[in-house]
């Protein structure tokens, strides 16, 4: 199977992870030349040879107006909120701008609302697929600032000339990965960095309080590293594609590519991507406790079920079948992960009549679990995002579905289909 795994021990931008992209390619020139013809006003991408601890590799240089832009994101002093979005480079020092929302700004002072880049990327000269993925990406980081924020999503606006960079970015990575095409993308666990960074509202910490809504579900960890490593397009991306997260499994590598930020630290600042092709199999292993209960009510099998659940089985289940003697009884299936099954085993004796349970070892394949959100006319709803080997499964959440009928007296049915209606016009946007 063709994998692709990014190594993120150092976090992860857009441009840097375009940059470890861009290396992997067959067609490099063909690609810059590709990303300098999609019509961003004033912008420019070059792939400038860098290196980082001694390690060899591209920084990916994004020009706007003839300028690189290497701030964070931060959002800016308004009477209503508004994020600004500086996401290159990997120089994640949080600038304050001072702007006066009554008076006329130059050109470095214009804001782009969430439509005005959906706009942008749809009309972007890439392939469909492309301008999708990278429509997708956008739309979580405006819900992720939104949610940071407090403010609905319309009121979330991006600085001018950030906001080109990090489209340029988006649409450089979301690409790559076209061109690319791999069957599976692993991701590290991703290290986001450590202690606080300075923004226009003061003194914030780190992870950034939209990269964190935008990393919920997947491995972080903060490390010894002073500074925000992981911005929030390079979370956004991070999480639109890939399929697992976890060490790097066992793969035939092609080629690795080593995307440069242009801090730097004491350790190696880059994000590498390695190409290779892993075995067909499973990816993980789950444990089947059962057992056989012929002396049980129906009341007290039940409650066992539901406290093996509290104790963190994954799923608990009873089938009927015939016991000794004739005697009609049920079969408890309990499901584990390997290091539960002490104490899942210990729990099923103590909860339940059997005097002894079976335990099997199974290898398995399962789809990663992810989230995403749908706005409908109540309200938005959530969805529940299951993807891997080539294919995703999407279905809205009940729960937020359900809640949006009680509040507005219409019946859960017509939420769901309005939620469902407006996720197929998202797919074949």
């Amino acid at each position: 199977m063709k994998t692709l795994y990014i190594e993120c021990n150092m976090g992860a931008a857009g441009d840097m992870l375009m940059a470890a992209l861009y290396e992997l390619l067959e067609d490099k020139q063909g690609f810059l030349d590709t990303m300098n013809r999609l019509g961003l006003p004033g912008v420019r991408v070059e792939a400038q040879a860098a290196a980082t601890c001694g390690i060899a590799g591209t920084h990916m240089a994004v020009m706007v107006h003839g300028q690189e832009e290497t701030e964070g994101s931060i959002p800016a002093e308004a009477s209503y909120p508004h994020v600004h979005s500086h996401d290159a480079g990997h120089d994640h020092e949080h600038e304050h701008h001072d702007h006066d929302h009554g008076h006329d700004h130059d050109h470095h002072h214009h804001h782009a609302t969430p439509g005005h880049i959906g706009e942008l990327l749809d009309s972007l000269p890439l392939p469909e697929e492309v301008r999708h993925r990278a429509r997708r990406v956008y739309d979580a980081i405006a819900q992720a600032e939104a949610k940071a924020h407090g403010c609905p999503v319309r009121d979330v606006h991006f600085h001018e000339v950030g906001a080109l960079d990090a489209v340029a970015d988006v649409a450089g990575v979301c690409y790559a990965l076209y061109l690319l095409a791999p069957e599976r993308i692993v991701v590290s666990p991703v290290h986001v960095g450590n202690g606080t960074v300075r923004c226009a509202h003061g003194v914030m910490p780190v992870p950034a309080p939209a990269t964190a809504n935008l990393l919920a579900g997947v491995p972080i960890y903060g490390g010894a590293v002073q500074g925000e490593l992981c911005t929030p397009t390079g979370a956004a991306l991070l999480t639109s594609f890939a399929d697992a997260y976890g060490p790097m499994p066992v793969m035939v590598t092609k080629a690795v590519g080593v995307g440069i930020g242009t801090k730097q630290f004491e350790q190696a600042n880059c994000v590498r991507a390695f190409l290779g092709e892993t075995a067909e199999g499973g990816n993980g292993e789950i444990l089947e406790l059962v057992c056989n209960i012929d002396d049980m009510t129906p009341e007290a099998l039940a409650f066992a079920c539901s406290r093996l659940l509290e104790q963190g089985a994954l799923d608990v289940y009873v089938t009927p079948g015939t016991m000794k003697k004739g005697r009609p009884g049920h079969v408890l299936t309990v499901l584990c992960a390997p290091e539960q099954e002490n104490a899942l085993a210990r729990k099923i004796l103590a909860e339940t009549t059997t005097n002894g349970l079976r335990v099997r070892r199974c290898g398995k394949y399962f789809l990663a679990p992810g989230t995403g959100m749908v706005q409908t006319q109540w309200g938005q709803v959530k969805l529940k995002l299951a993807r891997g080997y080539g294919i995703t499964h999407v279905k809205p959440e009940f729960e937020d579905a359900a809640e949006l009928a009680r509040k507005h007296g219409v019946p859960y049915q017509a939420v769901l289909q309005e939620a469902l209606g407006q996720l197929r016009q998202e797919e074949f946007h």
